[in-house]
Formats: C-alpha cells, sequence, structure tokens
C-alpha cells in the first residue's frame, strides 16, 4: 500500500469557469424572476375574466315550484338534474362581456411567413432578391482564377501554417485537451485579412487629380459612360481638382463588378466587401455578403473549427467582432441581411445585442414578410441541391438561430442583472474595447456618426493616406 497513488487534488477555478458559475447563478435568478412576473401576469389575466365569466349560483329549490320560476324557464326540472338554469335574455345582456386577451399574451406567438402585398413591401423584395444575387458572381471559375493569381498564395499559406502550430500548442498547453481557438482554414482567411488591408486595396476619400495628383474636392454625380455601366458603375461620382492652375476633372466610377475591382483595387466599403468576399471564396472559404440598410457591407465566413459564421470586416481589419458597430462606433442598424449561395439569413440579432439601445424602427416590411422572403430566397438556391446537402443547410440554420436567440436572451439577462441591487456584469477586458471607426477622413466619420465614444482616435485615422 506503500506505493498507492494519491487522490487527484482538484484543480483550481480558472476565469472562464468563474465566468461560467456566474452566468449559471444569473440565469436562475433571471428564470424566478420570470417564473414570479409569469405568474403574475396570469392571476392578474384570470381574475377579472372568472368573475364575468362565472355565473351567479342558483337556488334549485326555487325553480322547482312553478310559482316562483319566471316565465321564459318554467319549465319542470327533471329530478336528480343538477343542471343550473339559464338566465333570461335581459340577465344576459345585463352581464358584463369578458375582456379580450391583452397584447402581452399574444406577441410570443410564432411569426407566420406571410408573401409581401402592399407596395412598401414588394419594393423591399425586390431588393433583398437583387442583393441575392451578389454572392453567385463569386462562383465564376475564371473569376477564381484571375483572384488566385493575384492572391500570394506562398505568404497567405505559410502565414496561416505558422499561426495555426501557435494556437495549437497554446491549447495543448493548457492540458484539458481542449482544440484550438482556430483551424488552419480560419488562420488562411486571418492571413488573407491583413495582407488585403496593408497591402492589395486602397481606400478612397477623394481620387487625387489625374494630371497633376493634387487633391480634388467632390463636384456632384454625373451619368456612367456604356464602358462603366457594363463594369456595374450604376453610379459615379465628379471630383475636380483643387489647383487652379489645372482645375481638371476626375470620375470615381462605383463598381460592383468584381473583376473590375480587381483591376482598380480601390473603392469604400461597399468595393472593399464585395472584393474581399471574392478573394474569401478563392482560397475555398464559405462566404457571405452582408447588407446592412445604414449603408455598410462586410463579410462572414464560416468557421469549421467553431462551426459558426464569423463575422469579418476588411474596412478596419476586423475579426469576429459583431459589436464593433453598435458599441464601438455607436452606430444604431435596423437591418443586417447575409447573403451566400445558399440563401438568405436575417442576421440583425448578432450585430444589435441591444434592440433598445441600438436597433432602429424595421419599418422596410412587418417582420412576418421579412420571413417569408428569406425562406423565398433559400428555397430558390436551395431546390437542385442533394437532400444531405439540404438536410446539412437545415441542422446549420436551427444552430444559427439558437446563436442568434442565446444574443437576445444575454441581453436581457444584462438588463435584468442591471436591475438588481449588488450584482453587475463583468468589466469587459481589453480586447472588449472597441474603437470608433478607423477606415475614412475624420470628416467623413463624423457626418456619419461613426466615430464612436473616443473621438481622440480620428487624429490617428488612416484613411486619408488610405
Amino acid at each position: 500500500m506503500a506505493d498507492r497513488i494519491p487522490p487527484r487534488q482538484p484543480a483550481p477555478a480558472t476565469a472562464d469557469q468563474a465566468d461560467e458559475n456566474w452566468a449559471k447563478a444569473l440565469s436562475i435568478q433571471f428564470e424566478q424572476m420570470l417564473k414570479i412576473k409569469r405568474l403574475n401576469e396570469l392571476s392578474e389575466r384570470t381574475r377579472p375574466r372568472s368573475r364575468a365569466s362565472s355565473p351567479a349560483p342558483v337556488d334549485m329549490s326555487s325553480t322547482s315550484s312553478p310559482s316562483h320560476a319566471p316565465s321564459a324557464i318554467r319549465r319542470k326540472p327533471v329530478p336528480g338534474s343538477h343542471r343550473p338554469v339559464r338566465p333570461p335574455p335581459s340577465a344576459a345582456a345585463s352581464s358584463p362581456t369578458p375582456p379580450p386577451p391583452s397584447y402581452s399574451s399574444l406577441r410570443h406567438l410564432p411569426l407566420v411567413p406571410t408573401p409581401p402585398q402592399d407596395p412598401a413591401s414588394l419594393k423591399f423584395r425586390h431588393l433583398l432578391i437583387s442583393h441575392s444575387l451578389t454572392p453567385l458572381k463569386y462562383e465564376n471559375p475564371g473569376l477564381l482564377d484571375e483572384a488566385l493569381s493575384l492572391i500570394p498564395l506562398d505568404r497567405i499559406y505559410g502565414e496561416a501554417e505558422e499561426e495555426s502550430q501557435v494556437l495549437q500548442a497554446e491549447a495543448e498547453s493548457m492540458g484539458d485537451g481542449r482544440r484550438a481557438e482556430w483551424g488552419y482554414q480560419d488562420c488562411v482567411i486571418r492571413a488573407l485579412l491583413r495582407w488585403f488591408k496593408r497591402s492589395f486595396f486602397t481606400w478612397v476619400n477623394s481620387p487625387p487629380c489625374p494630371i497633376c495628383f493634387s487633391p480634388t474636392d467632390p463636384r456632384d454625380m454625373t451619368p456612367p459612360t456604356p464602358d462603366e455601366m457594363a463594369r456595374g458603375a450604376a453610379r459615379v461620382e465628379l471630383y475636380q481638382c483643387t489647383a487652379p492652375e489645372c482645375a481638371a476633372y476626375e470620375r470615381f466610377p462605383r463598381y460592383s463588378d468584381v473583376w473590375a475591382l480587381l483591376q482598380t483595387r480601390r473603392g469604400r466599403c461597399g468595393e472593399w466587401a464585395n472584393c474581399f468576399s471574392m478573394l474569401c471564396r478563392a482560397v475555398g472559404g464559405r462566404v457571405r455578403w452582408l447588407w446592412n440598410s445604414e449603408d455598410h457591407a462586410w463579410t462572414e465566413v464560416y468557421s469549421e473549427q467553431q462551426k459558426r459564421w464569423i463575422h469579418v470586416d476588411a474596412c478596419e481589419e476586423a475579426w469576429d467582432s459583431p459589436c464593433l458597430y453598435t458599441q464601438g462606433w455607436g452606430k444604431k442598424m435596423a437591418y443586417c441581411v447575409a447573403f451566400s449561395i445558399d440563401g438568405a439569413t436575417d442576421v440583425t440579432r448578432r450585430y444589435v445585442r441591444n434592440h433598445a439601445r441600438h436597433g432602429l424602427d424595421r419599418t422596410k416590411a412587418p417582420e412576418e414578410v421579412l420571413i417569408w422572403i428569406t425562406d423565398e430566397i433559400r428555397r430558390m438556391r436551395r431546390e437542385n441541391m442533394p437532400k444531405d446537402e439540404r438536410r446539412r443547410l437545415v441542422i446549420e440554420d436551427q444552430r444559427e438561430e439558437q446563436e442568434l436567440r442565446g444574443y437576445v436572451a444575454r441581453a436581457i439577462a444584462a438588463e435584468v442583472t442591471n436591475l438588481l441591487p449588488g450584482v453587475g456584469m463583468p468589466s469587459p477586458s481589453d480586447a472588449e474595447k472597441l474603437q470608433g471607426r478607423q477606415s475614412g477622413s475624420s470628416e467623413w466619420v463624423q457626418a456619419r456618426g461613426e466615430g464612436g465614444a473616443d473621438t481622440s482616435s480620428s487624429a490617428r485615422r488612416e484613411g486619408e493616406g488610405h
């Protein structure tokens, strides 16, 4: 017995375990408060209804005598029957009617998808269906070959391999069998993001003069030429050189064709998101192109390591920071819709965690109409897929829906926590402290209201030169 192995001592609680215990205790408190609230609502809802709908007690002995019974119900009662006597019509009319169910009892019913009928909903449907065509362009084989010819694959794959090994070593050093935070394909996209932001694409506030390279000032919009229209430029901005001796004009077409963007390599958030999404698809990633109703666009890529969609913003070189826009930029948003070759998904809840603080009214169409439109786009994209592929996507959609509901639940829990005395949310880490917008000139950012709370960062922005 001398060589008996001593019992293993329990490992000290880590920060993650402390956060998990705190979240579990908070969930229990929230469930208890929610149960009490529901019981109070049910008691308030049923109390007046029971008084109004319960008939008054009837003395059966009085009905047994025909002389005392009302003329409308003067019938001989059946012996042994305990059925209450129906009151006369005048008494029924005078009794109060039960109130209709309150809105609070109906607002949590599931929404039924409804096809658009009114002009605003039909217009919104046309807009979303037109946006759903954008990711289909990324499947062009010639375009994929052109994109791969421009990417320094040796550099990208080398950086990805190095980062993947570092993450794997960090996970193994923990000794608890955990997986690495990001897989190899995730590291490929991260390396591509750094190269795209720092070496490939250029931000344009106002294009330089093509003759003397002096700064230019915006003048007006001008119609696109046939060649510009053929490359997807629906509008063209016109600029004039500020040098008096030059005063030349410069056109800035807002191309939506990825082939043209691979040649020009410049633009603003729309061009950045469009071109970067295409390059992510070229290196084998599953890609979503994100449309935002408040004039922004970005990318999502699917992580097989974490089994979820990851937010990527090439303009900001941001990775997995979905709260960047609301908590960093101070931006309020109404719609965030993701489009891929598999369909469309309303992912607003991923980016607007607290709708009361950071959300805008969703007035383009009723919610049940939006569900119908996204379901319609999914049907169009998946109707020719094999059954196994469709089943896999349905499971993936259900997993994402649970994720989005979790964001809403945590936001509610945070609000409830603020109401509890002596309980507060943990202080955010340095990684969670988000800044205002970094791309674009300070004047342009402030005009859009995306500077965030930290206005001192505007002096460090790179927008004038990139």
